[in-house]
């Protein structure tokens, strides 16, 4: 064995992956993980503990697995995460743990990632949950939204002993992990769904289609429900589009839509009444992740995939993984061009999408090379859809309906990044509702500082 170089892991092969909704990763077996971990120089100053947003301690569930013993491996991680098996397939590791791995000076990082989703899927197949609270403290705390910052947060806070709430706007837990990941990357029923019932072992109620904001407001938690604080983790589910002509055409969806409706509507599905599946070329604008999903998921219904970018490959903001697995099957990348226009005929249906090409000037404020456009290389491609993945935003709901909630100029609330304290008292927040779109493991981050900040508050009032 190369010490130096990571232990493969097995995937599926591009050309039947590419036809199907199971998991493209298939995962460590016990062998596996054993020689993996055993690459591990369990440096006493772990810098891979400081690249993770909920500080796990790496080192230590490594070494437990090294020795075979997984159990003990996952209460290790159980100690720092709430959602073990989701962080291990979809955080980017590349740019965190991993990223700052000693391993990874001479050679290949350890599968850090990879490790943890061995652990917590072995945990699950082996009926063994995180250990809650002994005993209840007497204090009620409403979380806003059952994605990952509000199951980070719920999940902390009753292992603290109190007794917490979790809001849900949607019929089904989850949040972004449900509605926004397609199945290929995260499996809903044996991945997110055991890992929402985890949380829930520890005492945390779930209450679905609950609107805040519409069904109640915050401040009627505090002063009607009897909640003693809240958590505001509603995430960031307000589309962005470009503003072009033909943009209110039928066939043009934002990321989210159609990812929803695929994850959660089952719209891949003839039965279903909100059809996704019959289009023939789809392009999708944007280069994020949830771009990548969004073509891999119209890839997989059938269609022809176009992925536009309007800078290079170099400053694809996806995760290199994403990428890479795209193009083995069969993404067509059609980088440095920008749509200018979504055609459509006479019935309002889209037809094609007018395209012009770029060129890349100075760094802009983000430090990635501003795109320019090339003046008359604009040209048409024949696309009977459109996927529009340019971001999100926070859904103002609940900040238009809440007293002395502070917002910035992008809508988003603000809060301490410490502690998630928010300018209203009693209510903190965290997660895309504070940031923006982001990843998850920030997301459950920001849980963690939400729980600590609520806990400090409650034990000092």
């Amino acid at each position: 064995m190369d010490v130096m170089k990571k232990v493969p892991v097995r995937e599926q092969d591009p050309n039947v992956r590419n036809k199907n909704f199971d998991e493209v990763c298939l995962g460590y077996n016990l062998e596996e993980a054993k020689a993996e971990a055993s690459r591990c120089l369990n440096c006493k100053n772990a810098r891979c503990i400081q690249g993770c947003p909920v500080s796990i301690n790496i080192p230590k569930f490594i070494a437990e697995v090294k020795e075979g013993n997984i159990a003990e491996a996952y209460n290790v991680i159980s100690e720092s995460s709430a959602l073990p098996a989701v962080c291990g397939r979809v955080c980017p590791q590349e740019s965190q743990c991993e990223g700052v791995c000693v391993r990874g000076i001479k050679g290949e990082s350890v599968s850090i990632g990879k490790l943890e989703r061995f652990v917590a899927d072995w945990a699950r197949e082996n009926g063994i949950t995180p250990k809650g609270a002994d005993k209840k403290n007497g204090k009620k705390v409403a979380v806003i939204g059952s994605g990952p910052s509000g199951l980070t947060c719920a999940g902390d806070l009753a292992k603290l002993g109190y007794d917490v709430t979790i809001f849900e706007a949607l019929h089904e837990a989850g949040g972004v992990l449900v509605y926004g990941i397609p199945e290929f990357r995260l499996p809903k029923q044996t991945v997110v769904a055991a890992e929402v019932e985890n949380v829930k072992k520890l005492g945390v109620k779930i209450e679905t289609n609950v609107v805040i904001g519409r069904s109640m407001t915050i401040d009627q938690l505090l002063n009607d429900e009897g909640f003693d604080a809240v958590y505001i983790g509603s995430g960031a589910g307000l589309p962005r589009f470009m503003g072009i002509p033909g943009e209110n055409a039928n066939e043009v969806f934002s990321a989210n839509e159609y990812l929803t409706r695929s994850n959660l509507m089952k719209a891949f599905d003839d039965e279903y009444d909100t059809p996704i599946a019959r289009f023939k070329k789809v392009a999708v604008v944007g280069g994020g992740n949830v771009a990548m999903d969004a073509a891999r998921t119209a890839l997989r219904l059938g269609a022809e995939v176009h992925v536009i970018y309007r800078r290079s490959l170099e400053e694809l903001p996806a995760r290199a993984e994403e990428v890479h697995h795209a193009k083995e099957e069969g993404i067509i990348f059609d980088l440095l061009q920008n749509p200018t226009e979504i055609l459509t005929d006479d019935k309002g249906n889209v037809t094609g999408i007018k395209v012009i090409k770029m060129e890349l000037g100075e760094p802009d404020e983000s430090g990635r090379r501003r795109p320019i456009e090339i003046p008359g290389s604009e040209y048409e491609m024949d696309v009977d859809a459109v996927i529009m993945s340019l971001g999100t935003s926070p859904n103002p709901l609940i900040s238009s309906t809440t007293k002395g909630l502070e917002i910035n100029k992008r809508k988003c609330i603000v809060a301490e990044e410490e502690t998630g304290k928010t300018s209203k008292t009693a209510v903190y927040a965290g997660g895309d509702a504070v940031t923006g779109a982001a990843t998850v493991i920030l997301a459950m981050g920001a849980g963690k500082a939400g729980a600590k900040g609520i806990h400090e508050f409650l034990s000092n009032n």
